[in-house]
């Protein structure tokens, strides 16, 4: 089959390898029917890495699939069901498995980072990563499950209150989650900040109220007179305007990740606004909801999607998202339905 791997930091190739094999009880072989480019698989791919991962590895996180065969444990799937797949593998043993934070788990495995992921044309995953989609939720819909669910679990940490101003720092694909569901949580005002002038029309068309570049964010009445109520950094290295922006007993939500970029803060500026600061790393025990959203709200997700390409096109898609003229890239490893 082929498949997209990690070839080296900084490089990536398109090689052919085995189709995987069930070696456990437990486990499922997939049809990868679509898969899509995230930003931390761009990241994966930087130079220096801003996430790391395992050279060699088949890339990939997001996906949607088709069961070809099942283990001989397998009890609550059958051949022929689409699924949707959880990336992070806990071990289910450690302390932070067995306490109800499995996204903290000491020995997770990640597909895409550290496992190999769905960048190709089959996949073996565990059962327990799988999730049941109706045969009605289209194709284009069903691939944004993995990343709208770790933003529901951002949103669930959030507990936000109907009429509450937020700033979202970032309308990349992550950012306009968040304009959406913060605006159906019942937020008064939704504030973009985003450079992209591209991204800017894309926050407006998701339901962002006043969408503005990041030199004119503090000037903003809204901003300038005590600071929004709930500021989220979905790009990964904004704390130190996230921290300017938001208003004296006001929260933070850093969702964001880049761990190639670092910023220098004043401590005392969390302690003497007495803000809360939040981290919200993948989603948590989300994944329900997620799929029911999707299977009876479609958000405005389609619009999306800029580019729909064959695996062998990943250049195409991986360049469009390099200079930013892409925001969700779908990749169809086995032809598109």
């Amino acid at each position: 089959m082929k498949a997209i791997i990690l070839e080296e930091i900084g490089k990536y190739a398109i090689v052919e390898k085995p189709v995987p094999e069930i070696r456990r009880g437990n486990e499922l072989l997939v049809k990868i029917d679509a898969c899509s480019i995230c930003g931390s698989d761009m990241h994966i791919l930087s130079d220096p890495p801003g996430y790391p991962a395992a050279p060699g590895t088949t890339l990939g996180h997001e996906m949607v699939g088709t069961i070809v065969s099942t283990g001989s444990e397998v009890t609550s799937f059958a051949v022929g069901d689409r699924i949707v797949c959880d990336n992070n593998i806990p071990c289910g043993h450690c302390y932070y498995c067995r306490s109800g934070h499995a996204n903290m788990c000491e020995h997770v495995r990640c597909l895409g980072v550290n496992g190999d992921g769905f960048f190709a044309q089959y996949a073996v995953i565990p059962d327990d990563s799988a999730y049941v989609i109706g045969p009605e939720l289209p194709l284009d819909i069903a691939i944004f499950a993995e990343p709208l669910n770790c933003v529901m679990g951002a949103m669930d940490k959030l507990r936000m209150i109907p009429g509450e101003t937020v700033a979202v720092i970032g309308a990349g694909p992550i950012g306009l989650y968040f304009i959406q569901l913060l605006k159906k949580n019942g937020a008064g005002t939704v504030i973009a900040v985003e450079p992209s002038e591209f991204r800017r029309k894309m926050a407006k068309e998701a339901g962002a109220d006043i969408v503005v570049l990041p030199a004119e964010a503090e000037k903003l009445p809204q901003i300038a007179a005590i600071g929004a109520d709930i500021v989220v950094d979905a790009v990964g290295s904004c704390i130190k305007d996230a921290l300017d922006w938001v208003r004296c007993s006001g929260r933070v939500l850093l969702f964001g990740q880049n761990f190639a970029r670092t910023q220098e803060i004043c401590q005392s500026m969390i302690t003497r606004k007495e803000l809360t600061v939040t981290g919200s790393y993948i989603g948590s025990y989300s994944w329900h909801d997620t799929i029911r959203l999707l299977e009876h709200d479609h958000m405005q997700l389609e619009k999306m999607i800029t580019h729909r390409l064959a695996l062998e096109d990943f250049a195409v898609g991986y360049e469009a998202m390099k200079n930013g003229s892409a925001l969700e890239v779908i990749l169809y490893p086995n032809g598109k339905k």
